[in-house]
């Protein structure tokens, strides 16, 4: 079927000039997108965007004053260098770098009995040891050696000292505690012999994970900045109809509460979804009891459309926290799109910078399915990377059509180096797009009785994605 199918597109479609073909277990994408755009011909974000990303970092900076921001590189170095010495912990226990031994990323897989869905979680240590000059690697053999391991008080030292951290950073003490078992329990974790879950989540409860997406300082500015941004959405929509967003994969609802904050009174259909019963429970613990409030559950890996869910349909998307995990980020922008009203606003919450404690905590929870047979498809396959960058971000909307709204904080505030971005677009209006009924219709003329179409999204153009080897895909 795939070789028909794209025989088939490679004949031509009407209306379209360049094309990409996603494959996914659950169901292939077709993005297609028509003659490039003339230069110069997006404006960009408009005035009032400007003014209102102004504003918004306005309430960003208001909602951590309580914080000297020039105090925060050095506690999340704190946390950084904690990371760095469990990993070369973990790694020294294999016995491979010791008297001199060199090893290959095979030869430390498999000393640990890693996971093969956790591979990528060690390979970046070996990457980042390296790096910070804590280990070294052949590059005619690919071998490693002389790794630099840390004395047992040291670590202790160090393990101890998350908690200053971690309270200077705005954590809760529950974090602490979660960064600690998480390191006690790497090895069993990577062998997934057990899960982060059972300790981020120890009985059932968010507190942990709130205190992340929540309560930390850069969690708290992008959380406020991102709902003023939808606050002020609200307030330019007139007529006596309520707002209507729809918040993907909200999990424990660590922006929500600050963005119905935000609002406050203005009339609101708000539809809290998630993949997750479990966090749709959590959901409606919590937010249950506000008017306008509803909850379903969306995954956004599949086709919003047959879930249910109607084109046009919200005037605000928010994903906070959540959109790293789309298999190919521009599919998945383009399908989140589709839901908007023409000139809807999309709001995300990324994080843009790898932090060396995530690989040794929160990036477990990232990894594939161990029945999933393809990680990421976009511009990170092949890389061993969950995060894009504020400026791939900015380059995937556009892509997917959508006038990118300045990135916030913007570079050069003291938060932008915590990573914590808001990055929003405003759906394009003016963009010259092909029918995707019309795609959809040739394609069926041109393939055989009862074959399974792909899903089409149109774009306005197509990022290339790069296989390790540099070709294209």
């Amino acid at each position: 079927m795939n070789e028909a199918l794209t025989d088939a597109v490679h004949t031509g479609l009407p209306g379209v000039a360049d094309w990409q073909l996603v494959r996914a277990a659950g169901g292939h994408t077709l993005l297609v997108a028509g003659p490039p755009a003339a230069p110069g011909a997006s404006p960009g974000p408009g005035p009032e965007d400007t003014r209102a990303a102004r504003r918004a970092a306005h309430e960003g900076d208001a909602a951590v004053r309580d914080t000297d921001p020039a105090t925060l590189p050095a506690l999340l170095r704190q946390l950084d260098e904690t990371a760095l010495l469990t990993m070369a912990r973990v790694l020294d226990r294999t016995r491979l770098f010791r008297a001199g031994g060199r090893a290959t990323d095979a030869d430390v897989l498999g000393a640990l009995a890693v996971a093969p869905r956790h591979a990528w979680i060690v390979r970046r240590w070996l990457r980042t040891l390296t790096a910070e000059g804590r280990l070294h690697q052949d590059p005619a053999t690919g071998r490693h050696h002389g790794l630099l391991v840390p004395d047992r008080r040291d670590h202790a030292r160090a393990l101890r000292e998350l908690d200053t951290a971690c309270r200077g950073l705005g954590y809760p003490a529950s974090m602490t505690r979660f960064f600690r078992a998480a390191a006690e329990r790497l090895p069993l974790l990577l062998q997934d012999r057990t899960s982060l879950q059972e300790v981020l989540f120890p009985d059932g409860e968010t507190g942990t994970a709130q205190g992340n997406y929540r309560d930390s300082v850069p969690s708290r500015w992008a959380n406020h900045a991102a709902a003023a941004l939808i606050a002020d959405e609200a307030g330019r929509r007139t007529g006596p109809a309520p707002v209507r967003v729809l918040e993907a994969g909200a999990g424990v609802g660590g922006t929500t509460g600050t963005v119905l904050e935000a609002l406050g009174d203005t009339p609101v259909d708000y539809l809290f979804t998630d993949v997750s019963p479990f966090f749709l429970r959590a959901g409606r613990d919590l937010f249950g009891g506000r008017p306008g409030v509803r909850h379903a559950l969306f995954d956004l890996q599949t086709d919003p459309l047959a879930q249910g869910f109607a084109a046009g349909s919200h005037d605000v998307v928010l994903a906070a926290n959540v959109l790293h995990n789309a298999r190919h980020a521009g599919r998945c922008l383009a399908a989140l799109r589709e839901l908007l009203a023409p000139d809807g606003l999309l709001v995300l919450v990324e994080s843009c910078q790898e932090h060396y404690q995530a690989l040794t905590s929160m990036y477990l929870l990232m990894s594939p399915a161990p029945d999933e047979p393809d990680w990421f498809t976009d511009e990170r396959a092949g890389q061993d990377r969950v995060f894009l960058g504020a400026g791939e971000w900015t380059r995937q909307l556009d892509a997917a059509g959508f006038d990118p709204v300045p990135v916030l904080p913007p570079e050069g505030h003291p938060l932008a180096a915590a990573g914590q971005r808001v990055i929003a677009g405003r759906v394009r209006t003016h963009a010259r797009r092909p029918d995707p009924g019309r795609v959809r219709a040739a394609l069926a003329a041109r393939l055989p009785p009862a074959t399974a179409l792909p899903r089409i999204h149109a774009v306005d153009a197509v990022i290339r994605t790069l296989t390790p080897t540099g070709a294209s895909r």
